[in-house]
């Protein structure tokens, strides 16, 4: 048995410590990786065998959150983990995607990752130390890899970059950047940014390279004490024979094919070719050789074009995007909804804004436990003209879903200025190429379809890039599928006229040079101002109004030590203004009330109820109020909801009254000063001091419903006062 081993480091001020030898002794190879309080466990495991008939690698990265981690229970019945929350699915691929280009694409064995958390602090994310973890697990183990790989977070706060800045540090960082790095170059990017130029983000990539060299000696160390022999990976390679007679039927009809420029009738003439190559050459070679073959034309027809003549598919040039149109305004009943369409792809984002309490409640390791910015995508098959299942999202589409949100977050107004959840639902209705780019776009002029006061257009576009093998390159501007597919790089970035706001590198080789980077974020942000310039045309700035079927939502603001007359004993009170004016009403802990209402009216009404609940009554006030009952020595008047005081019936009337209801009944309205509150609370009115000073006031008077009974010559003249609101209580239904 292997006796456990530490190796550790300083970085950003915290030890970085990897362990192995102490648990998971079967796995092929285990560690553990701690930072601060945050521990993972992570081991790699490969089937003997190769999968029988695969033709990829079968890389499996699975992350699993355990709550107790973070000394939490599972909500739900079953009080367990279940399905992996957004946050984990996104931490696996986080972890997949630096990796899989350092592996071997002819390794056919089943390879598994599985990442366990278990020591979450809430200050250092596990997501980072899970891609360290599984650098080092591979690094020791017997399986191939063009490792070691370091991973390290940048943050950029009061205009200094911060290595590995904790959660708390990360709401006041202008920048989240994830930069995974081998010794030569950067594998993998994913960031979040609050609208950050392109030069604080070049800085911030350079920074992160360098300081992931050090995680790469750490863990070259661990090797060299730890690593077991690697295992053999045979190349198998196409017959030359199958090559050479498939080269010379395809020999100049590709050239063609791909200056096509619509992608139906392109996949179309490729699909055709294929068919009359494979039927030519059934008696000669396998059908899967020849297939094999023909991508292999085609993947050196592309590049060769781009490479060589700067000529892409459709004939475009390297710069060059495809045609947009874009409207707003499609679905009649919907909050907002706009369709985005660049070239093949074609996105439709619709809009719906909810009340606060429809945030989503998150059951994960993080310090967040709900969010009110929701942004989900959805892949159809139809979108490719296939014909597949549809079940729950995968990891693609929560990956594509979460990159969007993240581009839009910096734009959203805070619950401050705009209390409504915001859910947006992107549909790609047609995919050739970069659709979680047109989610970004589709998404920000449904924002403004609907009214959201965002604070500036989102645009979004897709890089790409084709190398040579003597150090040549070309930067390609909005790729579309095959240059996806055939290309080495898929570079998203999105931001405003001002900046970035999300990026994340996807990558072929073994790592993308600095160089290479600068200038293709210096070219997607030419790419992006001119996109923006078109979606200006459909639609420059939110909407001032919401639509007319979106909730009508108020917000009152309260002394918080008024709250619990709203609540009531058990809820009562608040439920009985609910089940009164039909409105739904939050309060939060600061004294906010929301209340979202079917129609101005109702919201108003509950609005008059919770601000007569929570204002002081004050000696020498005058009210109007409703009579509620009557005694034999006086009636008692309810002047603000909930809020009763007595009128004795010597304080009745400015005359002798012999019996209460010769003057007032039950349900009258009438106006009355409050003339004591006295040390248990209790309210003494008197409608006599009303009609003494209203006898006093010359001008406009009105009556209130009890004059009618009053003797001749004595029916008063009362002027009601209307009732102040709070200078900050204001609606949402307009703008």
């Amino acid at each position: 048995m292997i006796e456990s081993q530490s190796f550790q480091l300083e970085l950003g001020g915290r030890s970085l410590i990897i362990d192995t030898g102490k648990l998971a002794g079967q796995a092929n190879a285990a560690v553990t990786v701690r930072y601060g309080d945050t521990i993972v466990l992570v081991t790699t495991c490969i089937s003997p065998e190769p999968r029988e008939g695969a033709d990829f690698l079968p890389l499996t990265v699975d992350y699993e959150e355990r709550l107790y981690a973070a000394g939490k229970i599972p909500g739900g019945f079953i009080r367990r983990e279940g399905r992996p929350s957004e946050e984990a699915t996104l931490a696996g691929r986080l972890t997949d995607r630096p990796l899989r280009p350092l592996l071997p694409k002819e390794l056919h064995n089943d390879v598994q990752l599985i990442i366990t958390v278990l020591s979450a602090d809430q200050e250092n994310d596990p997501d980072t130390l899970a891609v360290i973890g599984s650098s080092a697990a591979l690094s020791t183990s017997e399986i191939p890899f063009d490792g070691p790989v370091g991973a390290i977070r940048i943050g950029y706060i009061d205009e200094e970059f911060v290595l590995n800045p904790t959660l708390a540090q990360l709401e006041n960082s202008l920048l989240d950047l994830v930069v995974a790095s081998t010794k030569q170059a950067v594998v993998m990017l994913e960031a979040g940014a609050r609208e950050v130029s392109e030069d604080i983000v070049v800085q911030a990539i350079k920074l992160g390279h360098e300081a992931n060299q050090d995680i790469i000696r750490l863990q070259e160390e661990l090797q060299k004490t730890f690593a077991k022999p690697k295992i053999e990976v045979h190349k198998s390679e196409l017959d030359p024979e199958v090559i050479k007679a498939v080269s010379s039927i395809i020999d100049g009809k590709f050239a063609e094919i791909l200056s096509q420029p619509k992608k139906q009738e392109r996949e179309e003439a490729l699909e055709s070719l294929k068919k009359e190559l494979v039927k030519s050459q059934e008696e000669s070679f396998p059908e899967a050789d020849v297939i094999l073959a023909f991508e292999a034309e085609l993947r050196d027809e592309m590049r060769s074009n781009i490479l060589n003549q700067a000529q892409r598919i459709g004939g475009r040039g390297l710069k060059d995007i495809r045609p947009i149109t874009s409207q707003i305004g499609l679905l009649p009943r919907t909050h907002g909804s706009a369709l985005f369409t660049r070239g093949g792809t074609q996105v439709l984002t619709i809009t719906t804004l909810g009340s606060i309490k429809k945030k989503q409640q998150l059951d994960g390791l993080g310090i967040e436990e709900t969010k009110r910015f929701i942004h989900h995508y959805n892949f159809p098959p139809f979108s490719t003209g296939e014909v597949k299942r549809i079940g729950t999202p995968g990891r693609r589409e929560i990956g594509h879903g979460a990159l969007a949100a993240r581009a839009l977050l910096p734009v959203i107004p805070d619950d401050e200025e705009f209390p409504y959840t915001i859910r947006l639902v992107s549909e790609v209705l047609s995919s050739n190429g970069s659709t979680s780019m047109a989610s970004v776009c589709a998404s920000s002029l449904s924002l403004m379809d609907a009214g959201a006061p965002i604070r500036g257009a989102v645009a979004g576009i897709a890089m790409g890039l084709v190398s040579g093998e003597k150090g040549e390159y070309a930067i390609l501007t909005d790729i579309e599928g095959l240059e996806d597919a055939y290309g080495d790089m898929d570079f998203k970035i999105a931001g405003t006229s001002k900046g970035i706001t999300a990026l994340q590198l996807d990558i072929k080789l073994k790592g993308i040079s600095l160089e290479i980077l600068e200038k293709t974020l210096y070219q997607a942000s030419e790419a992006r101002q001119s996109i923006l310039e078109i979606m200006q045309q459909t639609i420059s700035s939110s909407r001032p109004t919401l639509s007319p079927y979106a909730p009508q939502i108020y917000k009152l603001l309260i002394p918080p030590d008024k709250i619990g007359s709203i609540i009531g004993t058990g809820g009562k009170t608040i439920r009985s203004i609910i089940d009164e004016t039909k409105a739904n009403i939050d309060v939060l802990n600061d004294g906010t009330v929301l209340i979202d209402a079917p129609s101005a009216e109702a919201a108003q009404k509950a609005m008059n109820i919770i601000e007569g609940l929570t204002k002081e009554i004050e000696v020498g006030s005058i009210y109007t109020g409703k009579v509620s009952r009557i005694l034999s020595f006086g009636a008692f008047v309810e002047i603000l909801p909930g809020k009763e005081g007595l009128v004795h019936i010597s304080e009745l009337a400015d005359y002798r009254v012999a019996k209460i209801e010769d003057v007032v009944k039950v349900g009258d309205e009438i106006m009355v000063k409050v003339i004591d509150v006295d040390h248990l609370g209790r309210i003494n009115l008197s409608r006599r001091a009303v009609l003494q000073t209203l006898s006093q006031v010359p001008g406009d008077k009105e009556k209130d419903s009890s004059s009618a009974k009053q003797p001749p010559g004595k029916q008063p003249q009362m002027r009601s006062s209307p009732r102040p609101s709070h200078p900050q209580n204001k609606g949402y239904y307009h703008k």
